[in-house]
């Protein structure tokens, strides 16, 4: 019978992943079917719907291949479940630590849910038309070259930099312009939550457990 710990663990963790996962599936799936790509729906003055498609890691940033980028998210998240079952065995953490670790590790499954099966289960055509559901093996890329699908875009300010500031001189500054998915905030969320109160936690075990 699985200890009170390990259950509680478990459960949390699970909840977790689910709840991540199964939003970020649903938001993504709606836009990629709804939306053209580069179409925007304002939904509040500092909050947009933009549908972009990328190759890279979270905000579109760009490294290395994308067969690369697909293989180490895999990677990291066997590692994170691993680690979670892991703590669950060996030692008393706090719930809000596998919480976190839970957040991470489902963003980054989110995401390669867009890179392994997208590109085989959806056409990808050109604006203004939308994407649809096609037989498997019929969509727009391999295996594990999916496009990853990005939607929220919140433009918080913009001006115009004076004109005789050297460089920059005239050119608009607009903040924050990357556009993100649900599964990108999670990955952030739980990296800050991480940083800020469980540092403390991330060697695993103590010298026994070594």
């Amino acid at each position: 019978m699985m200890a009170a710990p390990t259950r509680k663990y478990a459960l949390v963790a699970s909840a977790v992943a689910v709840a991540v996962i199964v939003i970020d599936q649903i938001v993504k799936i709606w836009i990629k079917t709804h939306f053209y790509l580069g179409e925007s729906m304002p939904v509040l003055p500092f909050f947009e719907l933009r549908f972009v498609q990328n190759n890279g890691m979270a905000f579109g940033m760009e490294l290395g291949s994308k067969l690369f980028l697909t293989l180490f998210r895999i990677a990291v998240v066997g590692l994170l479940i691993w680690y979670i079952c892991r703590l669950a065995r060996r030692r008393a953490v706090p719930v809000g630590y596998v919480a976190v670790l839970s957040l991470i590790a489902a963003g980054a499954f989110g995401n390669i849910i867009d890179c392994v099966f997208y590109g085989q289960i959806f056409s990808n055509p050109m604006p203004p038309f939308v994407a649809d559901f096609v037989p498997w093996g019929e969509g727009y890329a391999p295996v594990f070259r999916g496009l990853v699908v990005d939607m929220l875009y919140f433009p918080l300010f913009s001006f115009t930099w004076p004109s005789w500031l050297p460089v920059v001189g005239g050119s608009e500054f607009s903040f924050f312009d990357p556009v993100f998915n649900i599964a990108d905030s999670a990955i952030t969320v739980g990296m800050a939550l991480l940083i800020i109160f469980y540092t403390r936690y991330i060697p695993l075990g103590d010298k026994k457990d070594a």
